[in-house]
């Protein structure tokens, strides 16, 4: 019987980007969160004695050949078990498709999680193969490796070495849904430009995502010293709403906002609508997702959060409303047999 898998969204709460590396990429420093919003992924597999893969999708704009993210990860994962299988994916989209929510890199993680069922692969029983799992997933995109996580999770180097985060509590959300697009390859160009203008130094740089990730990680552990070093960290107490007011007075924000905002006037609009900034109704947290389009605010309770979808209704913006999903609920979500 095949295996429909949950593929959870996910947010940037806060997003620190470097000055361009020698290797073409950027130094990140991320926070993700992920979402109760999801796409679905089905997966179905059987041993063969030649290795194929069939894909498809409800939404046209998904590439249904090795561009896709999900083949991509099946691929790999068929390579590295040394395993031949017969395997036929379906994604459900319900995500929108580049709005900086990781639609399509969870896309990647669900349909592994899928063939592992569907072959009962356990990566608890293999610490050799939870391992592995996540080099290939940074082998296919930075922000791949974050939902073999789920919940909180720290982000470093260029996004893809992943460290859990102690649990916020589920929180409302408001994703609201631009009818603009932001290309990710300009954002980063803009980013250089402007780098190039302030004469961001590579020092200069790796001090600013250093010292991005001390405060980051010592705001969720209520001020204990961090230095990435163990890889994790301890997980046993998820921690309250005011950690999330703990993360703004961190002064937490997404660097994208500097160069993608002065492009598309209507996100910097979308972004105050949605923070109410001086109302009673105003949002804890309120940022652009990656490179966007896509904005969220996080709300106080699900009151609150409809005021904020109301508000966009008056712009013309559509929206999500959702809730953060800690770590332990997006494990538990992700196999749960409910779809119809």
């Amino acid at each position: 019987m095949p295996t429909a898998v949950r593929s959870h969204a996910k947010i940037n709460l806060g997003l620190g980007i470097g000055a361009p590396r020698p290797d073409g990429f950027h130094g990140l420093v991320t926070l993700y969160q992920t979402l109760e919003l999801h796409d679905w992924v089905t997966v179905s597999a059987r041993h063969a004695d030649v290795t194929t893969i069939r894909l498809t999708s409800n939404e046209r704009r998904v590439p249904l050949d090795t561009r896709n993210t999900a083949w991509k990860m099946i691929e790999l994962a068929l390579s590295a078990l040394a395993i031949t299988t017969d395997v036929y994916i379906h994604i459900e989209k319900q995500l929108p498709i580049q709005g900086g929510l990781g639609a399509g890199s969870a896309n990647a993680i669900a349909a592994l999680v899928g063939l592992e069922s569907e072959l009962g692969i356990s990566p608890g029983t293999n610490p050799g193969w939870a391992s592995e799992r996540l080099r290939l997933a940074a082998e296919v995109g930075s922000d791949v490796p974050l939902f073999l996580i789920g919940g909180a999770v720290l982000g470093l180097d260029r996004g893809q070495q992943v460290f859990p985060m102690p649990d916020v509590e589920e929180t409302w959300c408001v994703v609201a849904i631009p009818s603009v697009g932001v290309s990710t390859p300009q954002a980063f160009r803009d980013w250089d430009a402007l780098c190039a203008r302030e004469g961001l130094t590579a020092e200069a740089s790796d001090a600013k995502l250093n010292e991005l990730s001390r405060v980051y990680a010592a705001s969720l552990t209520g001020g204990e010293a961090w230095d990435g070093s163990s890889g994790v960290l301890g997980l046993a107490e998820d921690l309250a709403g005011p950690q999330v007011s703990a993360l703004v007075r961190t002064g937490i924000a997404n660097d994208f906002e500097q160069v993608v905002f002065p492009q598309h006037p209507l996100l910097s609009e979308i972004k105050r609508t949605l923070a109410a900034s001086g109302t009673p109704e105003a949002a804890l947290h309120a940022s652009l997702s990656g490179s966007g389009s896509a904005i969220f605010g996080l709300y106080r309770g699900q009151g609150d959060a409809e005021v904020a979808r109301e508000r966009l209704r008056a712009i013309s913006v559509q929206s999500l409303l959702t809730r953060t999903l800690p770590r332990p609920a997006y494990w538990r979500e992700m196999l749960l047999k409910s779809k119809g």
